[in-house]
């Protein structure tokens, strides 16, 4: 049993560090304060994400990929305005519940790699915009993104000091829990004599 929870510790261990550096690959390494943002600035940069991405739904309503096949675009673009719209859903619905528990890593990550997809798919449909239906729809299309890559830069500076944080929490519990174990092992064994019965 204690070898099963060495492993799952050491697991959970090498889970961290590597999401720590995943996310540490692409964020600005000249922070000036370390820690982990407060719960209201973290909501402030979530909450930025979530109405951004409800300022997208409209513009994609204005997006009628159908059409363009007529002018010789690919039908891919149908199934990336699908796929977008179910992703803007999505990211409103994990950002709102980020939102509520931003201590929550998880939820966290969900939410980052939800906005990843709207960004990726979108960006290919901004590009038929531009070119089968309206470039001024697209030029708003793209700033709206833009302004959404800047929410999404300080989200995953705060993912990465908040998988920081609860790396160092693991490392702190996981001491004094082999202290406890060391304290443990040092103790003399209780006396097993048996009394013996008198006749």
């Amino acid at each position: 049993m204690t070898s099963i929870r060495v492993s799952f510790a050491l697991v959970f261990f090498l889970f961290l560090g590597s999401l720590v550096s995943a996310l540490g690959q692409t964020s600005d390494s000249t922070a000036t304060e370390p820690g982990v943002a407060s719960e209201w600035d973290a909501r402030k940069i979530i909450d930025a994400l979530s109405s951004q991405a409800q300022h997208l739904k409209p513009l994609l309503d204005q997006v009628q990929p159908s059409d363009w096949a007529s002018k010789g675009a690919s039908e891919t673009y149908v199934a990336q305005w699908n796929a977008t719209e179910a992703q803007i859903k999505y990211l409103i619905s994990s950002s709102e519940a980020f939102s509520r528990q931003p201590e929550r890593l998880p939820l966290g990550l969900d939410t980052y790699f939800r906005m990843q997809a709207v960004e990726s798919t979108l960006g290919s449909l901004t590009e038929g915009v531009r070119k089968y239906q309206n470039p001024a729809l697209a030029a708003i299309m793209q700033e709206v993104i833009a302004e959404t890559s800047t929410n999404r830069d300080r989200l995953r500076q705060y993912l990465q000091d908040l998988a920081t944080q609860k790396e160092q929490e693991f490392e702190v519990a996981d001491r004094e829990a082999q202290r406890c174990r060391a304290s443990l092992l040092r103790q003399p064994a209780p006396n097993k004599t048996k009394k013996v019965s008198q006749p």
